[in-house]
C-alpha cells in the first residue's frame, strides 16, 4: 500500500514552536496535583481485622464498589484496601471523558455481541444517568459538564466514516448530529476539520482526581473504612465456604465477599494474569487560555473530542480552560511491567505538542504546563471483563482499555450482584459472562503488540486501508478500530 503523510506530518510546526511549548513542562498529573489540596489521607492496617466485604484498589472500580455496597448493605462492614494512596493511577491520571458505552464504542460493542447491543446501550445511557445523579445527589465536586463527544474527521477517507456513525447512530444513546467541514470548524475552529459528528448526550467530562477523591469521601461518609498504603499480597480461600483472607505485610483482613479492583496491576487470581497488559498512554497538559485564543479556537460547547484514526488522539477543555491533549501513542513494555521510568518518554510528548499545534496553529506561543503518563489495563476485546473465583466469594473486573471512566460503575454493580449470588439483568449478558481470550506469554505478546502498532499506523498512512494482519486480527476478533 502506498504510504500517505497525514495531516500532523503536512502540516506539522516548525521543532522550535515544539520546543518552545514544552520548555517549561513539568513531569507530573496537573489533575492529581490540582485536588492534592483538598484530599484526604486515610489509614494505614496496622492488625489483624475483618469484613462483610473488603474491596481491593482505590480506583474508581474500588471506590464505586465500596460506594455501591454500603448504599445496598447500609449494616454492612465494608473495608476498602489501596496500596498506595486514593486514585494515585489511572483514576488520577486519565483524560475525564466519562462515556456511556460499556464496550469502548458501540461499534466494538456490536461487533462482539450483536444479539445484545441494543440492551447494552441501554444500559450504557442508564449508568452514565446514575452517576450524573450520583454528582448531583451527594453532592461531588468532581467538575461534571454532560458536554457530549466530538469526532472529528481530519483526513478525506474519514469524511463517511462520520456521516455514516451520525447516521447510524443508536437512538439510545441519544442525539448524534453530522456537521460538514464549516459547521465542524464554527463549533471547534481546527483547520484540519473536514466534518464532525457531535454525540450530544452520551459522554460527559469530569476532573478525575477529584471524581475519585470525592467518591471516596462520599463512601466514608457511609461508613466504609478506607485504608491506605496496604498492598494486599496474597489472597487464601482453602474451603469452598466460609472467609477469604488477604494477607498484606501489616496483618490479614477475613471477608465473608470480596471484591478485586486491581485493574492493571497483575491480578490476585493467578488464571486471569494473562488477561490484560499495560499499554502506555501520554497527556500534555497546557497553560489556560486567555479570552483572545479562546476566541480564536471557538469550542464553546466545551465538547469532549477524539478524532477517528487508528492512533487517535483525544482532548478537551479543563474547567479553568487549560486544553488536555493525549492519545496517540500507545506504548507496551516487555515482561508486563508497570514501571514510573516508563513515565518520561520525550519522544512521545514532542509528538503530541505538535500534533496539537497542527490541530489549533492559532495557538502558537501556548505553553505546556504538565506532561504525565499512566499505564491503561488492555484486555483482547477492548472492554472489561468479569471473573468470579473461590467459589463465588470472590468478584473480579479488569480490562477497561482507557474508557473506564462511566464503565467501572457498571462493573461495580456487576461485582455486587455477582457476589450476592443472583442473577440479574447485567450478570445475564454475554457481555458479563463470557470472557476474552488471554495475551499470549512473551516473547509473543510483545512481538504481537508491536505487529498491531505498526500495523494499525501504516493503516493511518494508507487512507485507513488494512493489512492482511489487522484483517486477520479483525476476523478472529482481536482487532481495534477506534
Amino acid at each position: 500500500m502506498p504510504r500517505h503523510d497525514t495531516v500532523f506530518e503536512r502540516n506539522a510546526p516548525a521543532p522550535s514552536v515544539v520546543d518552545a511549548a514544552l520548555r517549561d513542562s513539568r513531569q507530573g498529573s496537573f489533575w492529581l496535583e490540582d485536588a492534592a489540596p483538598g484530599a484526604a489521607a486515610y489509614d494505614r492496617l496496622t492488625g489483624d481485622t475483618s469484613a462483610d466485604l473488603v474491596v481491593v484498589g482505590g480506583g474508581y472500580t474500588g471506590l464505586w464498589t465500596a460506594l455501591l455496597a454500603r448504599q445496598r448493605e447500609p449494616g454492612a462492614r465494608v473495608v476498602l484496601l489501596e496500596a498506595n494512596t486514593v486514585g494515585w493511577a489511572a483514576s488520577g491520571r486519565n483524560g475525564g471523558f466519562c462515556d456511556a458505552s460499556l464496550t469502548h464504542g458501540h461499534d466494538n460493542g456490536a461487533a462482539r455481541w450483536p444479539e445484545e447491543i441494543e440492551e447494552l446501550d441501554r444500559l450504557g445511557m442508564r449508568n452514565l444517568d446514575e452517576i450524573e445523579a450520583t454528582v448531583r445527589d451527594l453532592g461531588l465536586d468532581a467538575q461534571f459538564e454532560r458536554t457530549g463527544a466530538f469526532a472529528p474527521a481530519v483526513e478525506p477517507h474519514q469524511v463517511p466514516w462520520v456521516r455514516e456513525y451520525a447516521e447510524q447512530a443508536p437512538a439510545a444513546l441519544g442525539t448524534t448530529a453530522y456537521l460538514d467541514g464549516t459547521a465542524a470548524r464554527a463549533e471547534v475552529n481546527s483547520p484540519t476539520y473536514l466534518a464532525a459528528a457531535w454525540d450530544k448526550d452520551s459522554c460527559a467530562l469530569v476532573h478525575p482526581a477529584r471524581l475519585a477523591h470525592e467518591l471516596a469521601r462520599a463512601a466514608a461518609d457511609l461508613g466504609v473504612e478506607i485504608l491506605e498504603h496496604t498492598r494486599v499480597e496474597g489472597i487464601e480461600a482453602d474451603r469452598s465456604t466460609g472467609p477469604v483472607t488477604l494477607r498484606t505485610a501489616r496483618g490479614r483482613v477475613r471477608a465473608a465477599r470480596v471484591a478485586l479492583a486491581t485493574n492493571v496491576f497483575p491480578s490476585l487470581l493467578a488464571r486471569y494474569r494473562f488477561h490484560t497488559v499495560p499499554v502506555y498512554d501520554y497527556v500534555l497538559m497546557t497553560e489556560p487560555l486567555g479570552a483572545d485564543q479562546l476566541a480564536a479556537i471557538g469550542w464553546r460547547g466545551r465538547q469532549g473530542v477524539g478524532d477517528l484514526a487508528n492512533q487517535f488522539h483525544y482532548y478537551r477543555l479543563s474547567a479553568d480552560n487549560r486544553i488536555l491533549f493525549g492519545g496517540y501513542d500507545a506504548i507496551y513494555h516487555y515482561g508486563r511491567r508497570v514501571d514510573p521510568a516508563y513515565e518520561d518518554r520525550p519522544e512521545s510528548y514532542r509528538r503530541l505538542a505538535s500534533h496539537l499545534l497542527t490541530t489549533f496553529p492559532q495557538l502558537e506561543g501556548i505553553r505546556v504546563t504538565h506532561r504525565w503518563a499512566g499505564a491503561i489495563d488492555t484486555s483482547t476485546r477492548f472492554c472489561a471483563f468479569f471473573a468470579r473465583a473461590h467459589g463465588g466469594r470472590v468478584a473480579y473486573a479488569a480490562g477497561f482499555t482507557g474508557l473506564g471512566v462511566g464503565a467501572t460503575r457498571f462493573a461495580a454493580q456487576v461485582m455486587l450482584d455477582h457476589l450476592a449470588g443472583g442473577r440479574t439483568e447485567r450478570t445475564e449478558l454475554a457481555m458479563v459472562r463470557e470472557r476474552p481470550l488471554p495475551f499470549p506469554p512473551e516473547p509473543f505478546a510483545w512481538t504481537g503488540v508491536q505487529a498491531t502498532r505498526w500495523s494499525l499506523d501504516r493503516a493511518d498512512h494508507a487512507a485507513g486501508r488494512r493489512n492482511l494482519f489487522l484483517k486477520a486480527l479483525d476476523a478472529a476478533g482481536l482487532g481495534f478500530d477506534s
